[in-house]
């Protein structure tokens, strides 16, 4: 499956251009030099508009170029993941960038400012992303269908689409709740052109995400039989375990039950631990894994930019590292590493013990961030399969390697946080069973296993099992401990011991353009 949906993927990849969307676009329709009735007259053509749909998780502009393309990035930083990837890990304890770009340093302290280019950049592109998705579902109506002749199973599997259409958006409204809190939000109903964009608020805004997923789910692949890369039952289930987890945070309102209603839904429905957990991190992670439920498809050679996993891999290692080990021989870019607190989750650096914890280098604690070799850096990912073979990739330095947005690992995590939180429907030996089936993959043996659960032991067990997969910053969120001066990591706050931070900065700020742009958007407080 992977070879067919990933290879139209590329094909995707080469031929799409994104438009450039400010914020004030969410209720614009994406320019197109073909006309709707052109790209939608055939089945083919519905297929292809879905494709383009998940292509933009992994494209920035034609050909990798350097043409500004998400919220006045240079489109070197504006891949989807490379941004999610940014605003989840940099501002934490799990990561820290030795480059002096515009807004790095400030993301380095945990301090943005409202002009932030990374995350104007992820704001403007997950608008992006649901501005296509609006347009897909705005053609693809049954009467819409029907006035092109398109009907019977035709008309069935457009439906489909539809519906991961919807969980795409649905998605994408995930990260600017998470992340901004009160975006702007359209969907395929409103008119367009007519009105600025209304805001939403943070709790309504989970209100809408949580009935979309619902209301897909019947519309949806069963678990693990859609092709390699679109969305299914699983990956719904997923997306609402995560947002149910996170929901006090949301909305004031725990739904910890929920949480394990809907990772049990995963756990049970047939997926299976990878058995060797570095093999998540190499390029052949499409075959015999039945731990991922879904990821964004990179390519090596038809799909380059230099972001996703070329840049994980690139910007975390650098030439003395020998590059080709890595599967990039002409690539390291010594950007990314971690900070101390993260390789003290383990019982040593090396991957001797708990076979997760990839580190390279000698020295932990970082006394001058513009120096790569402080901090040791994360040998995670590599753009080389689980045999060794490395894939051909364009110049030496693009990676093939396919990055998991969800896996049955975090599934468990979140049936275990959620049962130690008071939520029912679950057991803590269950829970057990469950942390101690991701232990003794990664010990190889019943050595790590562990007999006692406690909440914040999931705080740190997600920081080994998932470190550097996005997932950090609304993880301390969620613990208190992201602003909280209980928790310190170097430089958070701009001191190099760390300081607390004010608590409005548990969200980011909306873009300072998008707020000119449209008078019906209202800042967050503190910014």
């Amino acid at each position: 499956m992977k070879n067919s949906f990933k290879t139209i993927l590329a094909s995707g990849l080469v031929m799409l251009a994104l438009a450039s969307c400010r914020q004030s676009d969410l209720n614009l329709k994406p320019t197109n030099d073909a006309t709707a009735d052109v790209v939608y007259a055939t089945p083919a053509g519905y297929k292809n508009s879905l494709v383009k749909l998940y292509a933009t998780y992994a494209l920035t502009s034609p050909g990798g170029s350097d043409n500004s393309d998400v919220g006045g990035l240079n489109s070197g930083f504006a891949d989807f993941l490379r941004l999610f990837w940014t605003s989840q890990e940099l501002t934490t304890d799990e990561a820290i960038c030795a480059w002096g770009d515009t807004g790095i340093p400030e993301l380095d302290y945990s301090t943005p400012s409202v002009d932030n280019q990374f995350l104007r950049g992820l704001y403007s592109r997950s608008i992006l992303q649901i501005t296509f998705v609006n347009e897909f579902l705005r053609e693809s109506t049954a009467e819409k269908l029907a006035t092109r002749g398109i009907t019977g199973a035709d008309a069935t599997n457009i439906q489909r689409y539809r519906a991961e259409a919807r969980f795409l958006r649905a998605y994408q409204y995930w990260v600017l709740m998470d992340a901004f809190g009160n975006p702007p939000f359209v969907t395929e109903a409103n008119e367009i052109g007519k009105v600025a964009p209304l805001q939403i608020t943070r709790a309504a805004l989970f209100t809408y995400i949580e009935s979309e997923l619902k209301a897909i789910e019947t519309d949806l692949a069963e678990p693990r039989t859609n092709e390699y890369g679109r969305a299914d039952k699983g990956a719904d289930w997923a997306l609402l375990a995560r947002i149910y987890l996170n929901a006090n945070v949301y909305t004031g309102t725990a739904k910890y039950t929920e949480a394990i209603t809907y990772s049990s839904k995963v756990i049970n429905a047939g997926y299976a631990l990878k058995a060797n957990y570095m093999d998540l991190f190499r390029t052949d992670n499409n075959v015999n894994n039945l731990e991922t439920i879904l990821s964004i498809n990179y390519d090596g050679i038809n799909g380059t930019n230099y972001g996703g996993t070329t840049f994980l891999i690139n910007a975390g290692i650098n030439g003395d590292m020998n590059p080709g080990t890595y599967g990039v021989p002409n690539g390291g870019w010594g950007g990314n590493r971690t900070r101390a607190n993260l390789p003290a989750l383990f019982p040593d650096p090396n991957g001797t013990l708990d076979k997760r914890g990839a580190f390279f280098g000698a020295k932990t604690g970082i006394d001058d961030i513009g120096v790569f070799t402080d901090g040791l850096r994360v040998t995670k990912f590599k753009n080389i399969s689980s045999t060794g073979v490395t894939p051909p990739s364009l110049n030496g330095t693009f990676s093939s390697l396919d990055f998991p947005i969800f896996r049955l690992a975090e599934q468990y995590l979140i049936y275990g946080e959620a049962v130690m939180r008071g939520g029912t429907g679950g057991s803590t030996a269950q829970a057990l069973t469950y942390v101690n089936l991701l232990r003794a993959r990664a010990y190889g043996n019943a050595s790590g296993n562990v007999s006692v659960l406690s909440t914040d032991f999931f705080l740190d067990e997600r920081g080994r099992e998932l470190y550097w997969e996005g997932h950090r910053r609304t993880d301390l969120v969620r613990y208190g401990k992201y602003t909280d001066g209980s928790y310190l990591w170097q430089y958070k706050g701009g001191v190099k011991a760390g300081t607390a931070l004010p608590a409005f900065r548990n969200l980011y700020p909306l873009p300072t353009a998008d707020l000119i742009a449209n008078p019906n958007l209202k800042q967050n407080p503190g910014y």
